[in-house]
């Protein structure tokens, strides 16, 4: 694991976007392919807008989703629509989660999609409970195994029913970075730091592979 501190939001955006860039430019130099993966919220909205400008050819590189609501594609809640709005990469081949089929035939759609593909990058956020993607605190998704994704239920944010991947597809990605800014994710950047816990689900995923970034706000010293 490694770990960078910006000065600040938009620093911390900025930098992610360029080790994305790196990885997926990478990625099509030795692969002629490049898989990867975003997430939503407001955080890693200025990363997809300056991340377009970094990627000469976007024609062979997939887009995946770490995480979906069950809403409409058009929804303001939708992270298809803040990718689609933010990102500018014409050509790529864009695999929207379809929140709209319900969380469990959703997943299972995604699941058949996903396939035996390879993620060379995932993006994540964090939530101040530790949540990452829609895997939640205690959520039985949590532990579930032998699928790409997973339907989840109860979800403490609304709307209650997502789709996620699973931890077992962010662990087998090739590279996780997780983009965290402002003071109020602080407290569960140090207990994702720590030691892993189900009350911390960003403690469990893999971290030979994670790269932190956070502003010095979430990262404070």
């Amino acid at each position: 694991m490694r770990t960078f501190r910006e000065p600040d939001a938009l620093a911390a955006a900025r930098f992610a976007a360029e080790q994305m860039a790196a990885a997926v430019n990478e990625a099509l130099a030795t692969r002629g392919a490049a898989h990867l993966a975003l997430s939503g919220g407001g955080t890693p909205k200025p990363a997809y807008e300056l991340l377009g400008a970094l990627v000469p050819d976007w024609s062979a590189v997939h887009l995946w989703f770490a995480d979906e609501r069950c809403v409409d594609p058009g929804d303001p809640e939708s992270n298809a629509r803040l990718v689609r709005e933010t990102l500018e990469a014409p050509g790529a081949t864009v695999h929207r989660m379809r929140g709209e089929l319900g969380p469990e035939d959703g997943a299972a759609a995604y699941d058949r999609e996903l396939g035996d593909v390879v993620l060379d990058v995932v993006l994540l956020g964090m939530g101040p409970d530790g949540h990452t993607a829609s895997l939640f605190p205690h959520n039985p998704a949590l532990d579930v195994t032998g699928v790409r994704a997973v339907g989840v239920h109860d979800s403490p944010k609304p709307p209650p029913e997502r789709i996620s991947l699973t931890r077992e597809t962010l662990d087998g990605a090739r590279h996780l970075i997780l983009l965290v800014a402002g003071a109020d994710k602080a407290q569960a950047l140090a207990a994702a730091l720590g030691e892993p816990t189900p009350a911390t689900p960003m403690s469990l995923l893999e971290r030979s592979r994670l790269d932190v970034i956070a502003d010095a706000a979430a990262l404070p010293g």
